[in-house]
């Protein structure tokens, strides 16, 4: 490697740093400001839409429609949406994992997985729904975890698949942003989950999402 690819090479890897310190310090300081009570929560019921036109239905079928609503849903999959509550009442979003890219290619030459490991990046499209912005580091809220029940949190690494969220990531209210988290695990781990919880991951709520 020539000198002035190392010296490129340790640019990336100095920039990669400093966004995980800052987002490792705020972290830190929401989980300090906290006051979480009980356990988190596991979600994996889709966001559902009111169903429109139709005509209007007899009396007669209303157990008909009670039997329906009560049938198990099934667990929300990669291309769902779910609805996520942070600790304050004002921080929700609806939160997307749009598509799972296994394995990734690394963005850059220099940078590769370790011996037996392999890059996986989830794309998650996140829309503020609450009266606060969307303030947070995606990639402190995400892991994916294998079909053993193994969870893997995120890497540093950048892929080809897409762009990464800055750090921190800045939503107004109403809007939505979209970016990329990259994880590094094993090569033989088969990924069954994907999770993501709000306020950097430490909100009590946390959303599931199957893949395949």
């Amino acid at each position: 490697m020539s000198a002035t690819a190392r010296t490129t090479a340790r640019r990336a890897a100095t920039r990669r740093t400093a966004a995980l310190l800052l987002g490792a310090a705020l972290v830190t300081l929401t989980a300090t400001a906290c006051n979480s009570t009980g356990g988190a929560s596991v979600s994996t019921e889709a966001k559902q839409t009111a169903a429109t036109g139709g005509a209007a239905k007899p009396a007669g079928d209303k157990p008909a429609e009670t039997k329906a609503a009560d049938a198990p849903k099934a667990p929300a999959k990669v291309g769902d949406t779910i609805a996520l509550k942070g600790m304050d009442k004002g921080n929700t979003a609806d939160v997307t994992t749009v598509k799972v890219a296994d394995p990734a290619e690394s963005a850059n030459e220099y940078l590769k997985p370790a011996d037996g490991k392999r890059y996986v990046a989830v794309q998650f499209q996140i829309k503020a729904t609450g009266a606060q912005a969307y303030s947070e580091a995606p990639w402190g809220s995400a892991k994916v975890v294998d079909a053993q029940g193994q969870a893997y949190g995120p890497s540093l690494a950048e892929t080809k698949a897409g762009p990464a969220f800055q750090t921190p990531t800045n939503i107004a209210p109403g809007e939505t942003g979209k970016g990329f988290v990259t994880f590094e695990v094993p090569v033989d781990a088969k990924l069954d989950k994907v999770q993501f919880a709000l306020d950097n991951g430490f909100a009590n709520q946390v959303g599931q999402w199957k893949i395949g």
